[in-house]
C-alpha cells in the first residue's frame, strides 16, 4: 500500500515536515485499530507519504478494512482543528504481486511500478479533490486486489463500495477501483473512531453529474468478475 498527502508541494518544509508527522501517527494509529502489527510490514518513506510492504500471508482484506476508514476517520479529526496550510487530503493505492526483498530491507518489482501509476492516476486524484475542502481519503485497487478482497462477503467490503475507473497513465493502462467517503455508492458506515467521537454523520451525497466528471465512467456496478452494468444510482 502506498499514500501520500495531495498537495503537499508549496507548504514548505517546515509544514511539510508537520504534515508528515500528522500521516505518520494517523496511519500508525490506524494500524493499531485495525489489529495489524506495524512490526509485520516494511516502511519506506517516500518524501511526501509512506509504502507499506506487507507479508504474503497477510489476507488482502485485512489490508483494507477496517483500516481505510479507520485512517479516513483520523486525518477527518485532525482537518476539523487544522489551518489551511496544514489540513490533509491523501491518495492511497494497493496493489499486490512478487516482490524481491534485499537483505538491507530495499524492495523492488514490478508491482511497484503499477502501484506508482495507481497512485498518480487521475481518477484517483480527482475523487481526492471531491467535495467541499477535498476527500480525507481516497484509495485505488488495483483490478487483482479488487477480485481477490472484494465481494466475498468480508465485512465492510461490498461490491458497492467501489466504482470502477480506468487508470492509463504513461505506457500503464488498466481497470481499478475507488474507494473514497461522500461517494453516492461509498462506504455506509463510519468508522470506529467516528462514532465513538460522535461525528459520524456523512457528507451529502455527490450527484451522478459530479461522478461522472470524477471518473468519467458514470456511475458503475461491478458484477462478478468484471462484468458491468452502467446506470443512475436511485439511492441519493
Amino acid at each position: 500500500m502506498a499514500c501520500d498527502i495531495a498537495s503537499s508541494a508549496g507548504r514548505g518544509e517546515r509544514r511539510l515536515q508537520e504534515i508528515r508527522g500528522v500521516l505518520r501517527s494517523a496511519l500508525a494509529d490506524a494500524l493499531g485499530a485495525a489489529d495489524l502489527d506495524a512490526q509485520d510490514f516494511i516502511r519506506v518513506d517516500t518524501g511526501d507519504g509512506f509504502l507499506l510492504v506487507a507479508q504474503a500471508e497477510l489476507p488482502k482484506a485485512g489490508l483494507l478494512f477496517p483500516l481505510f476508514p479507520e485512517l479516513s476517520a483520523r486525518i477527518r479529526a485532525h482537518n476539523r482543528h487544522a489551518g489551511t496550510d496544514t489540513r490533509l487530503r491523501v491518495r492511497a493505492a494497493v496493489h499486490a504481486g512478487e516482490i524481491r526483498i534485499d537483505p538491507d530491507g530495499t524492495v523492488s518489482g514490478a508491482p511497484f511500478e503499477a502501484l506508482a501509476r495507481l497512485l498518480d492516476s487521475a481518477p484517483l486524484r480527482h475523487a481526492t479533490a471531491a467535495g467541499t475542502g477535498g476527500t480525507p481519503l481516497a484509495a485505488i485497487l488495483s483490478q487483482h486486489v479488487y477480485e481477490e478482497a472484494v465481494g466475498h462477503g468480508h465485512e465492510g467490503l461490498d461490491a458497492d463500495s467501489f466504482t470502477a475507473a480506468d487508470v492509463r497513465v504513461k505506457e500503464y493502462a488498466a481497470r481499478a477501483w475507488l474507494w473514497y467517503p461522500g461517494s453516492p455508492i461509498g462506504p455506509r458506515a463510519g468508522s470506529r473512531l467516528d462514532r465513538e467521537s460522535g461525528s459520524g454523520e456523512r457528507p451529502a451525497p455527490r450527484t451522478v453529474e459530479q461522478l461522472v466528471r470524477a471518473t468519467g465512467h458514470g456511475t458503475v456496478f461491478a458484477v462478478h468478475r468484471g462484468d458491468q452494468h452502467i446506470r443512475h444510482n436511485d439511492r441519493g
